[in-house]
């Protein structure tokens, strides 16, 4: 029989990020690194990283990453881009072959910009006209998944352990001036390269520890407006939730953290009385998009970071800083991996809102 401390029992999935208030930008070797003494979190069916501002000479462009099965389907994707944007660049992502990463399918990337006739026409503005396009390949065309749709940002995942990931895709030859990080560990769902995290959607991406227990009730909501759930694992409703409250309601961070991880009505009526008419409508009119269940989170966005915990911080989170730069991470290790001499540290209560932001004029 095993003692106490002569087991461990993974706490579920590792998170991790850096940014730059300065924009500087920054290799991802230590945001590799920062996931390695978290190893034991992942089970090796999933690891992904986010970066932001890695195509600065194509920034103006959506870059899509798009996972195919096969070379029939590429060419039955890439017609149907052709005929939507006008492509500057399509290329392989590049990739180094290791022994730790196998069965990878085709990995393409896209620099696209949509038609000027085409959004007149259809009387939307460019970033809903992007997503329209990605929900109708990711749901339409079989054995195709754009994985990655922002300007100036990309998401970069596969099945295997995320230190792994990283080198396989050869992320030490990419600069970003804000970096997540995620190592999995599935819980109710299947282990697979368009299931691994993170989850992104023009320029937001989530990476997620924990479960949703909500997760029925928010996808029911959410697809009522266009949102499509199809990549077999809870997180990916995150995504849409986050860009249906700051894109399509236009609500702040703040906001929207206070909608996902929504006060307890007692916390409420102790706030004075403009914020407890505030909080009480968000909490009301958004009430199916309160996620519940333990979890912690990261959104990147384009010139910033959010972290947020559940309400009962039933996942565990630190941040610390150094410098400009400010970094989260499951453990406390995770941290000291990216940088040793790390100040600041601390952990934020359930429902706090960590929100960095690159200065004004930086990015």
């Amino acid at each position: 029989m095993k003692l106490e401390g002569q087991v461990r029992i993974p706490s579920g999935c590792a998170i991790a990020a850096v940014i730059s208030k300065e924009s500087a930008r920054m290799n991802g070797e230590k945001i590799i690194e920062s996931m390695r003494p978290m190893h034991d979190r992942s089970n090796g069916l999933g690891g992904g990283f986010a970066a932001y501002g890695i195509y600065p000479e194509y920034k103006e462009q959506y870059a899509l990453h798009i996972f195919y099965n096969d070379h029939n389907c590429r060419a039955e994707c890439e017609k149907f881009l052709k005929d939507s944007f006008e492509i500057v660049r399509a290329e392989n992502i590049m990739t180094r072959k290791i022994p730790e990463i196998t069965d990878e399918p085709l990995i393409w990337r896209y620099f696209v910009s949509p038609f000027a006739s085409v959004l007149a026409s259809m009387q939307i503005d460019e970033k809903e006209y992007v997503v329209r396009i990605v929900t109708k390949i990711n749901t339409e065309m079989r054995g195709c998944y754009v994985f990655s749709s922002g300007k100036n940002m990309g998401a970069f995942k596969a099945v295997g352990f995320p230190e792994d990931v990283g080198r396989f895709y050869r992320l030490d030859e990419y600069e970003a001036y804000a970096w997540t990080a995620h190592g999995r560990y599935p819980t109710n769902t299947p282990g697979w390269w368009g299931g691994a995290h993170p989850f992104a959607l023009l320029d937001y991406s989530i990476v997620h520890n924990g479960e949703i227990s909500s997760y029925d009730a928010n996808r029911r909501f959410i697809e009522m407006f266009r949102y499509k759930c199809t990549l077999q694992t809870d997180t990916e409703v995150i995504t849409y939730i986050a860009d249906y409250l700051l894109r399509r309601q236009g609500l702040s961070l703040e906001e929207t953290a206070a909608v996902i991880a929504a006060p307890f009505w007692n916390t409420i009526q102790q706030k004075d009385e403009a914020e407890q008419q505030r909080l009480t409508y968000l909490r009301t009119v958004f009430s199916s998009l309160l996620i519940t269940g333990p979890f912690s989170i990261i959104l990147g966005f384009e010139g910033g970071l959010m972290a947020l915990n559940d309400r009962l911080k039933l996942r565990s989170m630190v941040v610390g800083e150094k410098d400009d730069k400010v970094f989260i991470a499951s453990e406390e290790a995770a941290i000291r991996a990216m940088e040793p001499n790390v100040e600041n540290i601390y952990a934020p209560a359930g429902g706090e809102a960590v929100i960095v932001r690159v200065k004004e004029g930086k990015f």
